[in-house]
């Protein structure tokens, strides 16, 4: 019997913004349990944590129970695979190290199960906003990430990033991304349709970033996904080798 894959993103653990970030990550790691048994793999498509920066010798506090629940899951056998977000841009080995888990840091063409995945966090992909590429470039930028490491301390560079990361979502309406935009608006859907003309063998296009829920077939043969986040909808795609499923995690109610 084939074991489920399970594909989830955008938690912001950590984050100043989210009034209820223990609940949030105690939720998360009880999914993570209860699907243990089930998952062949588990697919995080980035912006797990709202801030992660890693440094040579020491790594952001908290997250314990998230990361702790990882390792067992990658002890079990189970393959954890960690796509960076533009909230988490900046790890340099310790999740594979210590956790067991396969870091991504740029979109995926995978095999699933007879069937293709494009598989990608979704920040600037076909994003036409210039001041979010501007930063998007610096952030990834291999000089700026060496001077911000070794010049800034960090409580101070901690304390950067999360209150950065803070303000950038008290600028949205209750907190929350701008509703779904349409077909001819939504500029994953743009970028998707652009991208399948010359790659034609991919069937399921799946994203987080823009943490709303959106099933939208394509064509008859390629379908697109964005999969909310874990923030308010607590959503995830379960894939079996024969349905992709859209879900949303309620305790004590969902199949998994």
């Amino acid at each position: 019997m084939k074991k489920n894959i399970y594909i989830l993103s955008d938690a912001h653990l950590g984050s100043w913004a989210i009034d209820h970030g223990r609940m949030q990550e105690r939720r998360l790691v009880r999914f993570l349990d209860n699907i243990k048994e089930k998952a062949a793999a588990v697919y995080l498509l980035g912006d797990m944590f709202d801030f992660w920066y890693e440094w040579r010798y020491t790594v952001p506090k908290g997250y314990t129970r998230f990361l702790g629940k990882l390792s067992e899951l990658a002890d079990m056998g189970v393959e954890v695979h960690y796509f960076t977000g533009n909230h988490d841009i900046w790890m340099y080995g310790y999740l594979e190290e210590e956790c067991g888990v396969i870091v991504h840091k740029k979109p995926e063409t995978v095999e699933l199960y007879n069937k293709v995945f494009y598989l990608a966090h979704g920040d600037g992909l076909g994003d036409p906003n210039r001041s979010f590429q501007f930063i998007r470039g610096i952030f990834h930028n291999k000089t700026c990430q060496w001077l911000f490491t070794h010049f800034i301390p960090q409580s101070w560079a901690m304390k950067f990033g999360l209150s950065w990361a803070k303000r950038s979502r008290l600028k949205r309406a209750d907190g929350k991304e701008p509703a779904y935009m349409g077909e001819d608006k939504e500029y994953l859907v743009l970028y998707t349709k652009k991208y399948m003309k010359e790659h034609s063998e991919i069937d399921y296009f799946i994203y987080g970033h823009r943490h709303i829920e959106l099933d939208l077939m394509l064509t008859r043969k390629t379908r697109m996904m964005i999969i909310g986040d874990w923030i308010w909808q607590f959503t995830y795609v379960v894939w079996d080798g024969e349905h992709l499923l859209l879900e949303e995690y309620v305790e004590g109610e969902s199949q998994l």
